[in-house]
């Protein structure tokens, strides 16, 4: 087994430091609301520097340093949220710095006991695995932050993920950054074999061990083919025209303040501002209105004033109103009478008697939020953390119609999970509707990666995403992820302003290899790197007999 080289030149804790720092301050500016997505490309080569030759052990703590300073970061924005603290943030990071930890760990096993071309050239499945198992861990699931995120501003790029989902971005971007560690790597060895040409201060780490390998050519032939069949196919889509029958939509934006959407003295004032800004959008003859996640204040199936409120508007106007409403969930006779809400989406039509016909109930709850999860098991007390409202989950992936036309419809952030989407758009959505409200983040960078999130769901089932925030962003993403319009004021800005828009979507029948098959490249990312961990640690075997 090799030693951990040492490196004189330059003390080894700052130099590894100042390379995971990097590699977060670097990853942090990739996403909103800095948005540069191109730092994306470069920003993990740091961090591959500092774990090279490390031992394990030493990997692991790199790299989840480095994950939590990135996290903390990134979800600075959760502050915002009233009862959120400095605990649960540090928590946050804690629970989410480990996936990255455990990529370093897995690196520089592979690294020492096979040899580093093998680690880079794996380095790309170990990623996509562990953003995989991020996002979907039960409760605990949270697929915010994925590298392929940052690249929301690029359509020519994103356009690979209807042949292999978001997931496949990420695979590409850790690829580049495998393939320039690969060429450092070689630059690296050349300057040692003239040490009378190393800089003093290079705060880099000694190569001396490494042997020149074909594995690093191929994988740099290997990432430039990729990088070129990528362009040209986003090239070639993109410049496709998006054809068929328009069907027009207004976006209602009612700005509504999180500490009176609950409030029954409000309700009046909110009903009169929702009814105000749907008149002035029906000037217009849209097909439908939409308004947000919760957008009336209170439930429409407990209260027979509100709901018939709601009935006169859509049959004064003639047109059908999509809206959403918290409802009480129905028991049966034999099961708990506790009290729980439905988070729930209406399609109110002025030909139906009934405005219950057409109703989706929120399926993926989110956690803290709208419940806690195991709260009879977990003392989550301990940690400071306090029973919500108790919503209850829906169980069916309801189809609207309008017209002849089908659409789905998602509430808050279920439009973060990728495959929940696609069982929409497999049932027949041609187009999906996402309802949200984010008031409680404030004027952060929340709404903004939330929003950019849906462009990479419009383009993995080629179709229209409309977005309906209560305090923004509300816009239209075509199905090549292009952000058409949004909710704005006379001065731009997009978040916490009233006020509507128009704009139009044409209903697509997906037949995307994603909307198809689904995750199938974070499954081949995960026996891949199972298949070469497993070989290194018969290597390892072998090195110690």
């Amino acid at each position: 087994m090799k030693d951990d080289p040492i490196d004189l030149r330059f003390p080894g804790w700052v130099r590894n430091f100042s390379l995971i720092l990097l590699s977060s301050l670097l990853l942090v500016l990739s996403f909103p609301n800095f948005g540069l997505g191109f730092l994306a490309w470069l920003a993990l080569l740091p961090l591959l520097l500092a774990l090279s030759h490390k031992s394990p052990s030493h990997g692991f703590l790199l790299s989840l340093t480095c994950g939590i300073l990135f996290f903390a970061g990134f979800f600075y924005w959760i502050l915002e949220v009233s009862g959120y603290t400095l605990l649960h943030h540090a928590l946050l990071a804690v629970y989410l710095g480990p996936y990255w930890g455990c990529f370093g760990l897995a690196f520089t096993f592979i690294s020492r006991y096979w040899n580093i071309s093998a680690a880079l050239s794996v380095a790309p499945f170990i990623w996509v695995s562990l953003e995989y198992i991020r996002s979907n861990f039960s409760f605990l699931a949270l697929p915010l932050a994925l590298l392929a995120h940052s690249q929301y501003q690029y359509p020519s790029v994103i356009q690979i993920a209807s042949l292999a989902g978001t997931y496949s971005i990420s695979f590409l971007i850790v690829m580049v950054n495998s393939a320039l560690a690969s060429l450092f790597f070689e630059w690296q060895r050349s300057l040692l074999s003239r040490p009378s040409e190393i800089p003093s201060t290079l705060p880099l780490p000694a190569l001396g061990g490494l042997k020149r390998s074909r594995g690093g050519v191929i994988l740099v032939m290997t990432t430039a083919s990729f990088i070129i069949f990528a362009l040209i196919y986003g090239h070639i889509i993109i410049s496709k025209p998006i054809t068929g029958k328009v069907i027009r939509v207004s976006l209602i934006q009612g700005n509504i303040e999180q500490t009176k959407k609950w409030n029954s003295k409000y309700a009046r004032e909110i009903m009169e501002i929702y009814t105000d800004l749907t008149l002035q959008a029906s000037k217009d003859r849209p097909d439908m209105i939409i308004w947000p996640e919760t957008a009336t204040p209170g439930s429409i199936s407990l209260n027979p004033s509100l709901r018939t409120e709601i009935r006169d508007i859509v049959i004064k106007l003639g047109t059908p109103l999509l809206l959403g409403s918290a409802q009480h969930q129905k028991f049966d006779a034999k099961e708990s009478v506790e009290f729980k809400y439905l988070n729930s989406a209406y399609c109110i039509q002025p030909e139906q008697v009934e405005v219950m016909n057409q109703r989706y109930d929120k399926v993926r709850l989110f956690p803290f939020g709208e419940y806690l999860p195991y709260q009879r098991v977990i003392p989550w007390s301990l940690l400071n953390i306090r029973e919500s409202v108790n919503y209850a989950a829906g169980e069916e992936f309801t189809i609207f119609k309008l017209h002849d036309f089908r659409f789905g419809v998602t509430i808050c952030w279920e439009n973060v999970f990728p495959d929940l989407f696609r069982q929409f758009v497999r049932k027949g959505a041609q187009f999906i509707v996402n309802m949200t409200n984010e008031a409680r983040f404030g004027k952060t960078a929340a709404p903004y990666q939330l929003a950019y999130i849906s462009v990479f769901r419009a383009v993995e089932n080629r179709i229209f995403v409309i977005r309906c925030a209560n305090t923004g962003v509300s816009c239209i993403i075509d199905p090549y992820g292009r952000i058409l319009d949004s909710v704005k004021d006379e001065k731009g800005q997009e978040l916490f302003v009233r006020g509507r828009m128009n704009g139009c979507v044409i209903p697509l029948e997906s037949n995307t290899i994603y909307t198809q098959y689904g995750d199938y490249l974070a499954w081949i990312s995960m026996v891949v790197s199972l298949g070469v961990i497993t070989n290194a640690g018969r290597r390892k075997r072998q090195t110690l007999t």
